[in-house]
């Protein structure tokens, strides 16, 4: 069936941006106000230690203009995401984008000039009341000091910033323009075109063949340029290490990390914990082998439901109120924010032609959050209503509590609210439901979610350790050296599986590892969620949760978490997580196997 253009679709079911700007004639004013308030940043450079009443009125404008300038980007963008096809929408967006740069550009002198102002001079400047809003941001400014160059070398680093992007660009357009994929037999034997869209779906299909299949010929065309995949990802790799030398960091993850005030420890006790477990993933993997009747389990094998026979529908009305039952541990406000969100749209969804796939919050400061949806009337569809809804309150309560330089809280910690949500909903689908196979079909689900997540992603963080300690040793790091590291990680971590050729490289199609040292806070966020969402549910007891949620980005990430009760810098947090796996594992085993 064809979509429908957005201009067709019912109001009711979309968000209403008017919340931000009444109508475009409004952004366009806001935008022109913007962008003379950009001007306003560049008389501020030489002012900043002339005096307290300086620093806080140069940041006080700073802080005016970035505001601004984001409530004008949210609008484009958000529009712009309800139908992609839109020029007038396209032109906003771009105009938005640019007028960031502008911004960013001439901002760049803020740091510089603060780390220039005497340390001893500075502290007691920031021991002044009216200067608590800004005490973190300029602590953690003045943090970098010892990693900060003189202004010719900044500006050196600055200037190659745009050379330094090259292995990422080259990655982006090999892998999403220059590429294409082969076509394969559907399980109704039609033939489809792989993409790297639909190369999930089909990974995941009831048919063997399909799954064996589309494996088999996505990875082969990475495997056509791994080469060119291993040049470029060792560019990267040099890069971060460069940086890293140059800043004075003991190493590029000591560099990746300082940037969230997390001790390197923090990383290794992560991939020892999911080490230590990993005897509950072979249990896992047998489960799957004697479920699907397989000899043995491939790596293609991984990702099709065990529970494919449930039809488990879930229609929007049905979702809302399910997503409230199982929230309702987190208290009567939360409950009352979510009958906002549901009725004064905040909310886009269904799809309509054009619109932004998938599904992401997304926070406007001093208006409310939106939520995008793509939503099919399935259950999975009601956990990503649940999963989103949770980054849409931390983004409120955030928003709400602190000022705007304050406001936005740290990737450590983005998908802490998400995923405790995920996991109440699922904690109480397996609390009310009696049909063993849906009871089944959750506890799929929530095992994937560990499976993708903490233990994916923690051999992702590991490989990438791996990468660049061979560099920094001295091993270049070729496409023979990339794809033996990354099969000796897959047999560790999924011993009992058959690991292929062919997923030796699939360390050339991740794109995040362009951005090093990033993804383990997938992990150490899904790790804390799971012990939160515990706490509540034995406790009773969200108080402590929701005050974690109006911290924003006010302090560093492990410091916000310690408020709802997590110590990442206790080895025990990520393994009671995992101790939550082995006892679904063991109880989906009770009923797959009965």
């Amino acid at each position: 069936m064809e979509l429908k253009a957005r201009k067709d679709m019912d109001p009711k079911f979309q968000w209403d941006l008017s919340a931000i700007f009444k109508d475009q004639e409004a952004w366009e004013a806001a935008y022109a106000e913007a962008e003379a308030a950009v001007s306003k940043i560049a008389p501020l450079k030489g002012t900043l230690g002339q005096s307290a009443e300086a620093l806080k009125a140069g940041l006080d404008l700073v802080s005016e203009v970035s505001e601004k300038i984001e409530k004008v980007y949210s609008y484009a963008f958000l529009t712009q995401a309800g139908d992609n096809g839109d020029a007038a929408a396209q032109t906003m967006q771009a105009r938005a984008v640019s007028l960031y740069v502008k911004m960013s550009t001439a901002l760049s002198f803020l740091d510089p000039e603060i780390l220039s102002i005497d340390a001893d001079k500075l502290d007691s400047w920031m021991k002044a009341p009216e200067m608590e809003i800004y005490r973190f941001t300029v602590e953690n400014t003045t943090r970098a000091r010892a990693h900060t160059l003189d202004e010719k070398g900044e500006t050196m680093l600055a200037m190659l910033g745009d050379a330094a992007n090259i292995p990422s660009d080259s990655f982006d357009m090999l892998e999403s323009v220059d590429m294409t994929f082969p076509t394969i037999k559907d399980e109704e034997g039609n033939d489809v075109t792989l993409t790297h869209g639909n190369f999930s779906v089909y990974r995941e299909s009831k048919s063997q063949e399909v799954r064996k299949a589309a494996f088999e010929q996505y990875f082969g065309e990475f495997k056509k340029y791994i080469h060119t995949f291993a040049a470029m990802y060792s560019g990267s790799v040099k890069l971060d290490s460069f940086f890293a030398d140059v800043r004075g960091h003991e190493s590029a993850c000591h560099a990746a990390l300082f940037g969230g005030n997390v001790p390197v420890a923090v990383y290794d006790s992560l991939i020892k914990a999911v080490h230590d477990s990993l005897p509950s993933m072979r249990r896992y993997i047998e489960l799957r082998k004697k479920v699907l009747g397989l000899d043995e389990v491939n790596m293609y094998d991984l990702y099709n439901p065990l529970v494919a026979s449930v039809d488990y529908k879930m229609p929007f009305e049905e979702g809302k109120a399910l997503v409230k039952k199982a929230l309702k541990p987190l208290g009567e406000e939360y409950q009352s924010l979510l009958d906002r969100a549901f009725t004064e749209g905040w909310i886009d969804v269904y799809e309509n032609k054009g619109k932004t796939t998938g599904a992401f919050s997304s926070g406007v400061f001093g208006v409310h959050p939106y939520v995008l949806l793509n939503y099919t009337d399935t259950l999975d569809d009601a956990f990503t209503l649940a999963h989103e809804l949770g980054h849409a309150m931390h983004s409120y309560f955030s928003d709400r509590t602190q000022p705007y330089i304050n406001h936005d809280y740290r990737i450590m910690v983005a998908e802490v609210a998400s995923t405790v949500n995920e996991v109440l909903l699922t904690k109480y689908l397996l609390k009310t439901e009696t049909d063993p196979e849906k009871r089944a079909y959750v506890l799929n689900h929530f095992l994937e979610g560990f499976r993708t997540t903490l233990y994916r992603q923690t051999l992702f963080a590991e490989f990438e350790r791996k990468a660049h300690d061979l560099y920094k040793a001295g091993t270049p790091l070729t496409a023979d050296l990339l794809n033996a590291t990354y099969r000796e990680l897959n047999e560790l971590y999924y011993e009992g599986a058959k690991v292929n050729e062919l997923q030796d490289i699939e360390w050339a199609r991740i794109p995040h590892f362009y951005r090093a040292f990033y993804v383990y806070q997938y992990a150490t966020g899904f790790s804390s969620a799971v012990a939160i969402a515990k706490s509540i549910l034995e406790g009773g007891n969200a108080e402590n949760y929701l005050r974690f949620l109006t911290t924003g980005g006010s302090d560093y990430p492990m410091e916000e978490l310690k408020i709802a009760g997590v110590d990442l810098s206790d080895p025990a947090t990520v393994s009671s997580a995992l101790e939550v796996f082995d006892d679904a594992v063991k109880e989906l085993e009770s009923i797959l196997v009965k």
